[in-house]
């Protein structure tokens, strides 16, 4: 455990949050029109001194008919300016509601110091991220042991040759650009994955240009060339033609033959991450009070609101005041990757914050400061805002939707990185004459309410890692309101466009076939967690799949190693029965927990 650092005079810098408040004056000034959000016509006419009739007749001239009421947008007022002989120039207004996004505080260059690297992984969903990722964080984590991390946690930093490296953990690249659209740019270096022996994917393509728009060096890892039909020549002519040459090429793209799942060169990716992050010299000020952004955030059952949160400057110590969007705390509890207590965290760090009054939204920004009135203030001006924002778009559904086809979707995933990809994924889809309508957007298990929205609203629910309690998927039965379940985002969207269009060919679908609750728990040495069952609902078969659910929220898929009831080893327990089960290569289990097995079985949505 880190000790805290500092004493009970805390010399770390201030960040006063008003002070950074901006006003712009809108109007013209020496012949340059400058503006910082939309005006009605009215307003705008007033502004250039113009009448509003010569504003309605240039877009009257275009088959637009507007009133004085109207609200010009950006690129409105831009073409009014031209046309009436001003250049234009919008600045940023700095207010209560946006602070957090346009903060500025100039560091001395004498307290900047070395950081960690930040890194995100992305590429194909089926190319070897996970396995990656989990090589490296069980070889190199900052501890020594890997503890049991057996969950999404959104990020966590490893030990390479005495040097730290910061992994950032998205669900993809949707994630990734979701995030730098908010203004939360994480990233320093991507990985891009790329399979021997199926080379450049639409997914990977995809990864390509977010990583490229990001403006972060890219480092290629071609994986699997363990694999008989591995081809990485043929990779790297593709990568080539997407203009990333590798250095053996005579390119510039750094560029490793490996295998995530053998271990097989990744320290040599591992050492070409630290040498590019010494030439880049990343740098930050650990002697002020903390800026950053979320990572990932969840609603936990024992702990609350809970955010992972990157320190990109300052340090945040134990008992800070912290701002998250529209959501204020003290920080109570900080948890390193291993649930380890944390005193302070450094720049590049990634913690687990506790003591925040409600879940934030992945990509959120977050400040520290001592002035916990202003913290307070701030934070209710941006919920304001964001319930005026929600409102609109609301609005907006209604009105686009006239005439065309609706899909109403409630949507639910375990984690807000997970919940924010999907937003931004389906905001992109585009059936003609057709709409999708995410009804409701929120992180946690399903429930009966969301059962009760569905049916008033003709709604689809869609589940991302998480799963109904055998009750509520009665309840839902019921109802007639169906619930699918998907963990891969690409998967997802590529069932909605087809429902949008009415060309959806059979799926395969998880069919739930027993559920037992956990009661207690027993370590072996040699045979591992032996757990106690009751089983709740229909029976729990040896062969099946398995999950285990936490709240509602899938937090392992695994397969079931052994299965006894009283001494005798058997292959199906049902309802009313205890038993003791051993699962494969998971051991994080708590008292509660629901073990559910299923089968895939093929189905047609809308049967």
């Amino acid at each position: 455990m880190k000790k805290n650092n500092f004493k009970k005079q805390d010399t770390r810098q201030n960040i006063d949050l008003k002070s950074q408040f901006k006003k712009v004056d809108t109007g013209i000034k020496n012949g340059v029109f400058v503006f910082s959000s939309p005006l009605t016509v009215d307003e705008f006419s007033k502004k250039i001194n113009k009448p509003a009739s010569e504003i309605l007749k240039h877009f009257f001239l275009q088959g637009k008919m507007l009133n004085s009421n109207a609200l010009l947008t950006e690129e409105q007022i831009g073409e009014l300016c031209l046309e009436f002989n001003f250049d234009f120039q919008k600045q940023v207004a700095v207010d209560e509601t946006n602070v957090l996004t346009n903060i500025h505080i100039k560091d001395d260059p004498s307290k900047l110091k070395p950081r960690p690297p930040v890194v995100t992984i992305m590429g194909h969903v089926d190319h070897g991220k996970t396995t990656l990722l989990d090589y490296i964080r069980k070889t190199h984590v900052v501890s020594g042991e890997a503890g049991g991390i057996t969950q999404h946690i959104g990020a966590y930093q490893v030990e390479y040759n005495k040097q730290k490296i910061t992994f950032i953990d998205t669900p993809g690249h949707e994630a990734f650009t979701e995030m730098r659209a908010r203004g939360a740019n994480v990233t320093d270096i991507v990985i891009l994955i790329v399979a021997a022996d199926d080379g450049i994917k639409p997914q990977t393509e995809e990864a390509i240009d977010h990583a490229k728009a990001a403006g972060v060096p890219i480092i290629v890892f071609i994986n699997k060339i363990d694999k008989p039909q591995a081809n990485p020549d043929l990779a790297m002519s593709q990568l080539a033609e997407k203009d990333l040459t590798a250095e053996e090429w005579g390119g510039k793209t750094i560029t490793i033959k490996g295998s995530a799942l053998k271990g097989t060169n990744v320290s040599e990716l591992l050492e070409n991450i630290l040498l590019l992050a010494e030439m880049n010299d990343y740098k930050a000020n650990p002697d002020r009070l903390a800026t950053g952004v979320v990572v990932e955030s969840k609603l936990d059952k024992g702990l609350g609101p809970v955010a992972t949160v990157l320190i990109q400057n300052g340090t945040l110590a134990k008992g800070d005041f912290i701002i998250i969007g529209g959501v204020y705390g003290r920080v109570r509890i900080m948890l390193d990757e291993n649930n380890k207590e944390v005193k302070i965290a450094l720049p590049s760090q990634p913690v687990k914050v506790v003591g925040i009054n409600d879940v934030p939204n992945a990509g959120d920004h977050f400040v520290v400061s001592t002035n916990e009135r202003d913290i307070k203030e701030i934070a209710a001006k941006i919920q304001q805002h964001k319930k005026l924002q929600n409102f609109q778009y609301e609005q907006s559904i209604l009105k686009d939707s006239e005439g065309k086809k609706v899909l109403n979707i409630i949507l639910k995933t375990d984690v807000h990185g997970s919940l924010e990809a999907i937003k931004g994924m389906c905001s992109k889809i585009d059936v003609p004459g057709t709409k999708l309508s995410l009804i409701r957007s929120a992180v946690g298990g399903i429930s009966e309410s969301d059962i009760q929205l569905a049916k008033a609203s003709n709604a689809l629910i869609i589940g991302f890692n998480v799963k109904p309690s055998r009750s509520i998927k009665d309840i839902a039965d019921a109802q007639k309101v169906q619930i699918y379940f998907f963990d891969i985002i690409y998967k997802l969207k590529e069932v909605l466009e087809k429902l949008l269009t009415g060309t959806l060919d059979p799926i395969y679908v998880e069919q739930e076939t027993g559920e037992a609750e956990v009661k207690q728990i027993w370590r072996h040495s040699e045979v591992g967690t032996i757990i106690g069952c009751l089983v709740q609902s229909g029976e729990i078969n040896r062969n099946d799949k398995a999950r285990v659910l936490r709240d509602g929220v899938v937090v392992c898929k695994t397969d079931i190693s052994s299965m006894k009831h009283v001494k005798d080893v058997v292959n199906k327990v049902t309802s009313g029965m205890e038993c003791g089960i051993v699962l494969s290569k998971y051991n994080d289990l708590k008292v509660g927990d629901v073990i559910q097995t299923y089968k895939i079985v093929q189905k047609t949505l809308g049967e």
